[in-house]
């Protein structure tokens, strides 16, 4: 499949915003029986951040805001949308509250939501709940099996035994690279449940997952990481085709552990660099299955802009509009068995715009 550039990208979700820089991913999984074809959207990482009174952090306002006006002009129209998590940036009821609101202009009439960590250490979900329901579930569409995941839970012990407030956990948590903090995981309760949500579906059936960490081992020192991933990784071992779609790291990443191809999603609030350009990092990325690079992880709206995924029997391809960079596309190469940069793959310069 050729790439697509942000010209045929616009023209085929309906003439959205010219100049677009924020990340709204549209996924398409395509079958055999085009009836069975269809899209959703994917939104995640918004931030909003809560000042004072009415007054919101601007920036992360307006990206969720643009993002949700260009959501509802796609064409075709999706079937439902995905947030991703992290809505709120501490997790108050003023932050949940306004970012439901911004979200409540959506014209469609399904949306499904990911719990991020800074949606749940304020008060462990439990506002979340009251407005949003379960912090996961499963549902079933078209013939594929959705799976959302809170993948964000850590250790009793952390989460219960040692904070003065709510607020205290919740400012430890949100740190990036607080030595305080814990590892995220799904969880031995979780973890039973998937089982037996899994056991009823056939191994035949194509399974996407939605996780706010990635399901795998990145970077410990910033959470890029689930503590017992290969746990769950093993429950999805049996079937046939997995695609893993994940927000949390504000970057573009792909991977492939066997059966199961993972894909982060871009964020609307701001880009992170990739760990290895961090000056105060001890260990850098470890060795993945796929080495990665980034368009410019020094330029400050990088992982920020246009993401169409293509899903067709189980694999995805990822084609990328980047902000004043090249465009990319990632994608399923059927003869090494994993996602591919399809220009980039083996070139670690950044390929950024010279000007």
């Amino acid at each position: 499949m050729s790439a697509m550039n942000r010209r045929d990208f616009l023209r085929r979700t309906g003439g959205l915003i010219a100049g677009s820089a924020l990340p709204l991913s549209l996924i398409e999984l395509a079958f055999a029986d085009e009836q069975q074809n269809f899209t959703f959207a994917y939104i995640s990482d918004s931030h909003i951040q809560h000042i004072k009174g009415k007054d919101f952090v601007r920036n992360w306002d307006r990206g969720l805001i643009r993002t949700v006006g260009e959501a509802n002009l796609m064409d075709p129209r999706p079937d439902f949308v995905m947030y991703g998590g992290d809505l709120a940036q501490l997790g108050t009821k003023a932050e949940l509250d306004h970012g439901l609101e911004l979200m409540s202009a959506l014209r469609h009439d399904k949306v499904h939501y990911v719990m991020g960590e800074h949606d749940y250490y304020l008060d462990l979900g439990e506002y979340w709940e009251r407005q949003l329901g379960p912090q996961w579930y499963s549902f079933d569409h078209k013939g594929v099996h959705f799976v959302v995941l809170n993948s964000v839970l850590t250790y009793d012990e952390w989460t219960h035994n040692r904070w003065s407030s709510g607020e205290e956990r919740m400012a430890v948590m949100a740190g990036l690279d607080n030595p305080s903090g814990s590892p995220f995981m799904v969880g031995e309760k979780q973890r039973d449940w998937l089982r037996d949500d899994l056991s009823m579906i056939a191994k035949t059936t194509p399974v996407v997952v939605f996780s706010h960490s990635p399901l795998q081992k990145i970077f410990k020192n910033w959470n890029f990481w689930t503590e017992d991933a290969e746990q769950v990784q093993v429950l999805l071992k049996p079937f046939d085709k997995v695609t893993v779609f994940y927000g949390h790291v504000h970057q573009i990443q792909y991977n492939q552990i066997g059966n199961i191809s993972f894909h982060s999603a871009m964020a609307t609030a701001w880009a992170w660099p990739y760990p290895e350009t961090y000056a105060q990092v001890d260990s850098l990325l470890p060795k993945l299955t796929v080495e990665m690079n980034r368009a410019d992880p020094f330029f400050e709206r990088d992982a920020t802009g246009w993401q169409f995924v293509d899903v067709w029997s189980g694999n995805a391809t990822l084609h990328y509009s980047l902000t004043e960079n090249q465009p990319r596309t990632v994608a399923f190469n059927p003869k090494t068995g994993r996602p591919e940069d399809t220009v980039y793959q083996n070139d670690r310069i950044p390929p950024q715009q010279h000007f």
